[in-house]
């Protein structure tokens, strides 16, 4: 007979160390399958100086080191490798990690979202030394400098360049066409805020520099004209991508690809909750994605103790399938 885990947990992050915390002691039986890039964007991000308890900041691996050390020392299962299938139409719920098949009570979601580059090589180089997609994050970092660089023409994009605003000299918002795609007010508020400058109908074309951002060039999309702008930072502000493939055709999803989540952190399928960057498209912090960590465990935990899955497992019926 296969041994069944109480809750499983997908993802590696600080949602999925923090939900392993709780589960833990709460005397759960708790596996997670951290992935390959176990801690999730934390690691590619330097200082932190916005996750409380540490008042003279953090390195984002090191506070990743210590999340996942709690985890174990709570007595949580760690497997270092991506989660490639589930099955919540059946129960105990199957996760599979190439052709290692996991069974579990309860499940949670903590798979979080990827940030979309530009896709070029001073971006990739230079990450973490002045190229971010995390303005709230990294920004400060930056206090008191001249310059800086907004690629984007969204929301996100527009509160950044608004953030920014107040912690450098100036702020250059490039953008490849000529209207924003913000919505007015946020757009409204950039436009009026002499310290940002927009660069329209252009692209970043090369992000330069040693060890850190030195400059990048831009070229005009109507007249090919390449020019280049010293900048001590990059603010990639194009998107982000949930990590939701597996799921598609498991969990309700939204037009973007992020988890629809009822009555609190549970998904559309009963037993299976979600929790951070995989639902929450709107403020996508540590310590957000923590505080939903733990709220998707609570109520795991409530599941759990409610007789809920003992009811699934013991009549081990077929799960519906998610709305469509």
């Amino acid at each position: 007979m296969k041994e069944v885990y109480d809750v499983i947990v997908i993802g590696g992050g600080p949602a999925g160390y923090t939900a392993a915390i709780y589960t833990c002691r709460a005397n759960l039986k708790t596996l997670v399958i951290a992935g390959l890039e176990a801690g999730g964007q934390l690691m590619l991000t330097r200082e932190v100086e916005n996750y409380p308890g540490f008042s003279n900041g953090v390195l984002g691996p090191d506070l990743m080191e210590n999340m996942k050390q709690q985890a174990e020392n709570q007595g949580a299962e760690m497997i270092f490798d991506n989660a490639s299938a589930v099955n919540f139409r059946k129960y105990p719920f199957e996760v599979y990690v190439g052709d290692d098949k996991y069974l579990g009570k309860v499940v949670i979601v903590a798979t979080g979202a990827s940030p979309k580059w530009l896709g070029l090589e001073g971006e990739k180089r230079l990450l973490a030394r002045g190229v971010s997609s995390c303005a709230t994050c990294d920004g400060p970092l930056f206090r008191g400098t001249e310059t800086t660089v907004v690629v984007g023409g969204g929301d996100t994009a527009m509160e950044y360049a608004l953030f920014l605003s107040n912690l450098v000299s100036k702020v250059y918002v490039i953008h490849r066409r000529d209207t924003l795609r913000a919505s007015k007010v946020l757009a409204d508020r950039a436009m009026k805020n002499p310290k940002i400058e927009f660069i329209w109908n252009s692209v970043v074309t090369e992000i330069t520099g040693e060890n850190k951002v030195e400059s990048v060039k831009i070229k005009n999309l109507k007249t090919g004209q390449v020019s280049e702008l010293k900048t001590q930072s990059v603010f990639v502000a194009i998107g982000h991508k949930p990590n939701t493939e597996i799921f598609a055709d498991q969990l309700e999803l939204d037009e973007e690809g992020y988890i629809k989540l009822y009555d609190g952190m549970r998904t559309n399928v009963p037993g299976v909750f979600a929790a951070g960057d995989v639902h929450d498209k709107r403020y996508r912090q540590a310590v957000t994605a923590a505080g939903y960590g733990c709220m998707a465990a609570m109520e795991a935990i409530r599941f759990l103790e409610s007789g809920e899955a003992e009811k699934l497992f013991q009549t081990s019926t077929k799960i519906s399938s998610p709305t469509t």
